[in-house]
């Protein structure tokens, strides 16, 4: 990982966007600070586009679609977006599996939980799974004594031997039944709504990804300007795709910094 600074201002100039992962990378020890708040504000008052791409429950994205500076928020690991239309200002929710299939895995679901518990003590069902749509999340750190790196991963393995997609974050594990992730739906999305088709690499580059955690390996590796805040640092050797540069600050404080490099290029 190189030093932000180390990312050239030719590049920098030609963002046109930014996504971002919410938890550990906005946030600041949970709470989505004022810093952040108005790093985000920036990024769109200077013409970025600015999507979030979080583990986070539908019920949490839908406050963050209608409240946050942000054009579009990812969903429980990519199982939905939600956005404001721009026209209309009205609430969009776009799911990637039907609903008679979101409530089919249900069943399995509770069965894979019902193991997690049994095999993982002080493993506990995540605060925020009764607004959730379309996974299954534990919590490893949030709101339970923070779990050993052996216990997170017996999770991840459990969920895995169901045939469940599964990771982490510096909070939760999160396990589904689908053939998405958050890299999938992050192109379908950008494709879709922007007109961005990141298959292209030239188109790629355009778009600068900011993530701290295992989860977010997979956009780390795809897009050449994948950026981690100071703290992803503390998953080292964890991580099955390191970023590309890493930010001088932690968390929320990161994210600034991130998004002033990308403005100060573009002559904000």
């Amino acid at each position: 990982m190189k030093p932000l600074g180390d990312l050239s201002e030719n590049a920098r100039r030609d963002i046109r966007g930014i996504i971002t992962d919410v938890d550990g990378t906005l946030t600041t020890e949970g709470k989505v600070t004022s810093t952040a708040l108005a790093a985000l504000e920036r990024a769109r008052m200077a013409g970025l586009k600015v999507v979030a791409v979080t583990g986070a429950a539908a019920g949490t994205c839908d406050a963050m679609a209608r409240t946050w500076p942000v054009d579009a928020v990812i969903g429980e690991s990519g199982g939905f977006v939600f956005r404001l239309h721009p026209d209309t200002g009205r609430m969009v929710h776009l799911h990637i599996l039907a609903r008679d299939e979101r409530r089919a895995h249900w069943a399995q679901y509770e069965k894979v939980l019902e193991t997690i518990i049994a095999e993982v003590p002080g493993a506990a069902l995540a605060a925020d799974q009764a607004y959730r749509e379309t996974d299954l999340a534990i919590d490893h750190a949030q709101d339970v004594a923070a779990l050993g790196q052996e216990q997170v991963l017996k999770i991840v393995s459990i969920m895995e031997a169901a045939s469940m997609t599964a990771t982490y974050s510096n909070i939760h594990v999160n396990g589904w039944l689908g053939p998405y992730d958050k890299l999938t739906t992050t192109c379908l999305v950008l494709r879709e709504l922007f007109k961005a088709d990141v298959s292209d690499e030239g188109e790629r580059a355009r778009w600068l990804y900011l993530g701290d955690s295992p989860n977010d390996a997979p956009l780390f590796e795809f897009f050449p300007h994948s950026v981690g805040v100071a703290n992803v640092a503390e998953f080292a050797g964890r991580l099955d795709a390191e970023p590309a540069f890493v930010t001088a600050g932690p968390s929320g404080e990161g994210f600034a910094e991130a998004v002033d490099a990308v403005i100060s290029a573009r002559g904000g």
